[in-house]
């Protein structure tokens, strides 16, 4: 839109797409009855392209410093120490998996520990793997686990599920699956050189039990990716961009977008929007 408008503009990303990339099944994009995040993505790309847009890709943002004066220059610091000036910036950094935090995770990510089912799913082909999560997005990676490992074991803390009704109606329906609530994970086990099991507490009970598995996906919700603006503009209890309704934030010159903001609902399409 800026482009279009002739205002000079460049995009700064650590990766052009950012978590859409990990995004396989994409089914409610209005007026797109199904897509996925790389062909998603690769089309957003293509349009960007018919304008003048200075794209600077594998390029990691560290620090926002405000305007000095009055309709000044806001300034981007990088990582690799270059800096960038504009008169208005606007953030749209998004959010990453939230992590568990329990022992062995740390340990055994990347050793059966995932939070992209999409990208490591087929990994565990014919294998037992659990999810963590009950929300829509631990729902959709269950199902789509599903179809192919030989097991999945969806665990929720809550007494219930959290899911859109036809999510878990699909899940239900699916004889591979289990779902367990009241579920507390408090540990990932392994041999240590891979993943072999995952002890929860039942909050109903108090019982300790374990998983033997060879898989986690966790699908507990975003973190925004706000930890290098803390102290320079207002950030809400759960680290969100505090916006108005044009998107301004606490910062003359400085708006934001999308994940990273207190935008109720993070969705594709509200994000673009």
């Amino acid at each position: 839109y800026a482009a279009r408008k002739g205002i000079r503009t460049g995009v700064l990303a650590e990766r052009f797409g950012g978590q859409v990339m990990d995004t396989m099944a994409i089914e409610n994009f209005i007026s797109v009855k199904a897509t996925d995040g790389p062909k998603l993505v690769a089309g957003l790309e293509e349009h960007v392209k018919d304008y003048a847009v200075d794209v600077m890709n594998l390029q990691r943002a560290s620090r926002l410093i405000p305007a000095t004066t009055p309709g000044g220059l806001v300034g981007i610091e990088l990582e690799n120490g270059a800096k960038l000036e504009s008169k208005s910036v606007i953030l749209a950094t998004g959010a990453r998996w939230r992590e568990m935090n329990v022992p062995g995770e740390k340990e055994y990510r990347g050793k059966g520990v995932a939070y992209c089912p999409h990208c490591d799913g087929p990994l565990f082909k014919g294998k037992r793997v659990a999810v963590i999560g009950g929300g829509n997005s631990g729902v959709e990676a269950a199902i789509d686990l599903a179809g192919i490992v030989a097991h999945v074991t969806l665990l929720e803390f809550d007494v219930q599920l959290r899911a859109d009704a036809v999510l878990q109606q699909k899940l239900r329906s699916l004889p591979n699956v289990t779902v367990i609530t009241q579920a507390l994970s408090t540990e990932v086990t392994g041999d240590g050189g891979k993943v072999n099991g995952l002890v929860y507490k039942e909050r109903a009970t108090e019982q300790i039990k374990r998983l033997e598995l060879e898989g986690i996906f966790v699908q507990i919700g975003l973190l925004p990716n706000t930890d290098w603006l803390k102290g320079t503009l207002d950030l809400s209890n759960r680290g969100e961009i505090e916006i108005d309704a044009r998107g301004q934030t606490s910062l003359p010159g400085v708006f934001a977008a999308g994940d990273c903001t207190t935008v109720p609902f993070k969705q594709i399409i509200i994000a673009m929007g």
